[in-house]
């Protein structure tokens, strides 16, 4: 994550970067991309919530933009809006926010973007850790480690145990 490059708000939302960088104060951050374990996580995360759409009355979105702030454009792993129509870059406050770690990443930058969320207002962040096998949520300002993450007054939830043994199942099948 070595390379910055200062644009206007304005210039980066009407710019393509493959893969998508985050917006920080005029600032470019390039995102560590993921590996296998996190790329297939993804994945087994977006099928979970894409089975539960309509019983959760949500939307599962993967690397959608997220303007946080008039200054900041986020980027997460895996977001929950509510139905409807949305911009293509999304300003209202998700319902959910997953982040999860690439081999990079570490817990703490990881809360400095989840700090963006909130103060957005989303209510409930979730990080997950392929590599450990664990997953953290963050509900008001309090980060507990969990089996069970959950949003708070709504039906969404995830089982670790469940969505780690599918991804230990596929390793083995290799």
């Amino acid at each position: 994550m070595a390379s910055t490059t200062h644009i206007p708000v304005s210039e980066y939302l009407q710019t393509v970067f493959r893969p998508d960088r985050e917006y920080i104060d005029g600032e470019i951050r390039e995102r560590n991309v993921g590996k296998y374990e996190h790329a297939r996580l993804q994945a087994l995360l977006t099928a979970w919530f894409y089975q539960h759409e309509s019983e959760w009355s949500t939307i599962v979105v993967t690397g959608q933009r997220v303007r946080v702030s008039a200054t900041r454009v986020r980027v997460p792993d895996v977001a929950l809006l509510p139905p409807g129509k949305h911009p293509e870059v999304i300003s209202d406050p998700p319902m959910l926010v997953v982040e999860i770690l690439s081999p990079d990443d570490t817990y703490s930058d990881t809360e400095d973007r989840a700090r963006d969320y909130f103060a957005m207002g989303v209510s409930a962040v979730w990080i997950l850790d392929p590599y450990t096998r664990t997953g953290r949520m963050c509900i008001g300002r309090t980060w507990t480690g969990a089996e069970t993450l959950v949003v708070p007054e709504t039906l969404i939830h995830l089982e670790l145990e469940q969505i780690y043994r599918q991804l230990d199942s596929n390793a083995a099948a290799s």
